[in-house]
């Protein structure tokens, strides 16, 4: 996970937001991993202070260490239910790839408006799993696509969070004259793109916390994960594999 964080920028991840962004804003990163996005976005709101926080200690610890020397950016340890900051603190708080992974996403969504400003924004943006598409075909990434959809299942989480976005933010109590839903993608083409794509993914399918929970929820094997991560690699030595991710965004006005 943290090797996918480290790929995203403001441009590739966080384009929808950017025309909102000005000097001197602050603004909260929630779910900020090891920090390339939180500063990334920190240097369009220069010298606006901006927060990343993350649930994971070891983490943060990460994203403190590797960029000690953003003068503008902090990071912490943090709950998104229960967000250690006083009402209206940020003018822009931001979430990529977040909800897909909580239980009460629309809680969450509620605990983000609580902290931004009036007349700011809640931005956010997540993947869509069941919108991927990709070529050639592959009956492995079929089922790791099956498999990671029972997971969060047993999670209880929402793997096609981008569609719900909209539905979420609306329940949350987000005035609907203030939200501007879109989508986004981001695809994978080119070689080193595809290869790195199908390596990071044949990695996590048998070393991460998705393939612990796989097991721990009796959904795979460990031969079964292993031939998912082989099916990756195969794909991703096809020179003309293409994958596309689509994802569901939102900008709220609060």
């Amino acid at each position: 996970m943290l090797r996918s964080h480290r790929w995203r920028t403001a441009e590739n991840s966080a384009a929808y937001l950017l025309p909102s962004l000005r000097p001197g804003q602050s603004l909260l990163d929630v779910g900020c991993g090891p920090g390339n996005l939180t500063v990334d976005l920190a240097r369009r709101i220069a010298p606006g202070e901006v927060v990343g926080v993350d649930a994971s200690g070891a983490v943060i610890e990460l994203a403190q260490a590797e960029n000690a020397d953003e003068p503008h950016v902090r990071f912490e340890v943090a709950d998104v239910y229960e967000l250690p900051f006083a009402d209206g603190t940020f003018d822009v708080v931001h979430a990529h790839q977040v909800l897909q992974h909580l239980a009460d996403p629309v809680l969450a969504l509620r605990e983000m408006r609580r902290v931004t400003r009036p007349g700011g924004i809640v931005a956010v943006r997540d993947a869509d799993y069941a919108g991927m598409t990709w070529f050639p075909p592959s009956h492995g990434l079929d089922e790791w696509r099956e498999l990671y959809h029972e997971v969060t299942e047993a999670n209880g989480h929402e793997a096609d969070a981008g569609r719900h976005l909209l539905s979420w933010v609306r329940e949350a109590g987000y005035d609907p004259e203030g939200i501007t839903p879109g989508a986004g993608a981001w695809c994978y083409a080119s070689p080193e793109d595809r290869t790195w794509w199908a390596g990071l993914w044949a990695d996590r399918i048998v070393q991460s916390t998705f393939a612990a929970q796989a097991l721990a929820h009796g959904l795979a094997d460990e031969v079964g994960l292993e031939l998912l991560a082989d099916a990756w690699r195969e794909w991703g030595h096809q020179p003309d594999a293409w994958f596309a991710i689509l994802h569901g965004e939102v900008v709220a006005r609060v």
